[in-house]
């Protein structure tokens, strides 16, 4: 392509960022979004979203094309922790898995293929899911770099599913799988602008992802509205032999979609988390808006005044170094031999900090504190013992209790801050606004739906359930998307202020 033809591209595409997420709809091929990868991905604005490229993609475009359904002929990415079958790596943005082609899907992948998806690539994420250090920026990896966000590309997309939100948010594909420990689905999609669900724990099976924590592992749709997230959940739920935490999902699977249009808030009791607000007061104005639209559509609000106990962090932390050390070890030791090309097989976390110590590169940015606090993290006793206190906390005495003792359906609160700058020396420093590491820990659903934003920084609203209760959350989600009088921001692509 001359320089003169791809600066006419580039023109194009930037128009059609400008327009909303819907101008792209009438030709999303995997040509179109290709090209908008090549204009405004790897040149111009330089998002860094993508991680690496399908092959074998316009294949699976032609097969699509013989599929009926919703779905049919929908381009995805996918967050690069997740293994596909196509002949692209799983590295989790480490350079110790960059030849890591298993040559496996993910067993929720095959629901989305029969269902006519089409994987074009995958996507950038904080490294190891942002669990190698406890100081890092969100969205940086040592073989994809730092991803930008594209409401401001000097501001965080917030990890780790940062490429996936960015992704989805600037047009580069009709929609993303992220995955979550704790708020990495909800805060990319709150920071980009998009709608995130995090479902319930075991309602999607995590075999085949590189984990963290099989206590709190989920993989969730990233899109660009409510109903998208939901056809993409129906192809995705359903129970899997290897993976014990789904064994109930098949009771629970549905289609999701069925009766968002219908959805109503009329008579529907919100929790309001007040103290979920934080201390800005653009953040809070946004979130006054957001309540009045509530309101209106027929919701009675309910004010919950809930101080989270600092047990239940603590106690979080010590069962995700616990289980890192153990489950990454099963997860490495399922990889075939040539997924280390380079170097002698990684079976456990100690190869992997041994491989981090032998390739500076990796270390350039941020240090292994978390995967050494894992290493140590031995004692059965003191694990169990967090587990049952952090679930209890988030759990039984939390959602479930304030859902009840408040005779209220659902809890809502804003999903995080505003983006904050990106800054590899000093690492992330948002600040302290949600609640969603209530739904993390007790492995509940958590949807975020954008509610407008703070001097152009987008804002999600949360809507956290109960344990199955995936659909009625996503219905309050669809309900409030429809309600919503503010404004929504299309991604600048320059720079905050610009």
């Amino acid at each position: 392509m001359s320089r003169l033809a791809n600066r006419a591209l580039c023109a194009v595409l930037l128009a059609a960022t400008a327009l909303g997420g819907t101008a792209l709809q009438a030709q999303d091929t995997v040509a179109t979004y290709l090209a908008r990868i090549k204009a405004i991905d790897k040149v111009g604005p330089k998002i860094n979203a993508v991680i690496a490229l399908n092959p074998d993609a316009a294949k699976a475009e032609a097969a699509a094309a013989k599929v009926q359904g919703p779905l049919a002929g929908k381009v995805i990415l996918v967050k690069d922790n997740v293994e596909t079958a196509d002949p692209m790596p799983t590295t989790a943005g480490s350079l110790m898995l960059k030849d890591n082609r298993t040559g496996r899907d993910a067993p929720f992948m095959t629901g989305l293929r029969a269902a006519g998806v089409i994987v074009l690539g995958k996507t950038n994420l904080s490294e190891w899911a942002n669990m190698r250090s406890s100081f890092s920026s969100s969205g940086w990896s040592g073989i994809g770099g730092q991803t930008r966000n594209p409401h401001a590309l000097d501001r965080s997309p917030c990890g780790s599913s940062s490429g996936s939100g960015a992704a989805v948010a600037a047009g580069l594909a009709w929609g993303a799988i992220g995955s979550e420990t704790d708020g990495s689905i909800t805060c990319p999609a709150s920071l980009n602008g998009i709608v995130g669900f995090k479902p319930t724990v075991g309602m999607v099976s995590r075999t085949h992802v590189v984990p963290i924590s099989h206590s709190q592992d989920t993989v969730g749709p990233m899109t660009t509205s409510v109903e998208d997230a939901a056809l993409m959940l129906t192809a995705m739920a359903g129970s899997d032999p290897a993976d014990p935490a789904t064994a109930a999902a098949d009771a629970h699977k549905t289609n999701f979609a069925a009766g968002l249009a219908a959805a109503s808030l009329k008579g529907v009791r919100l929790g309001v988390l007040r103290k979920a607000v934080g201390n800005n007061p653009k953040v809070a104005a946004l979130f006054e808006k957001a309540l009045a639209d509530l309101k209106a559509a027929g919701a009675t609000l309910v004010d919950i005044q809930f101080d989270q106990s600092p047990e239940m962090g603590r106690d979080e932390y010590t069962v995700l170094l616990y289980e890192l050390r153990t489950d990454l070890a099963s997860y490495l030791q399922s990889l075939p031999a040539t997924s280390f090309k380079d170097s002698p097989p990684i079976r456990t976390l100690a190869d992997a900090i041994a491989f981090n110590k032998a390739h500076p590169e990796e270390l350039k940015w941020f240090g292994q504190d978390s995967f050494e606090d894992a290493e140590a993290m031995t004692d059965v006793a003191v694990y169990k013992k967090a587990r049952e206190n952090s679930l209890r906390l988030a759990g039984r005495d939390g959602i479930d209790k304030l859902l009840a003792d408040n005779r209220v359906s659902f809890l809502i609160a804003p999903t995080a801050a505003p983006a904050w700058a990106i800054d590899l020396v000093t690492g992330d420093h948002g600040i302290d606004v949600g609640a969603g590491n209530l739904a993390a820990i007790a492995g509940y659903p958590h949807l975020t739906v954008p509610m407008g934003a703070v001097e152009g920084l987008p804002i999600g609203l949360s809507f956290m359930g109960a344990q199955w209760d995936d659909k009625r959350v996503l219905e309050a989600g669809a309900a409030y998307e429809r309600a919503r009088t503010v404004p929504v921001p299309h991604p600048s692509l320059k720079r905050w202020g610009e």
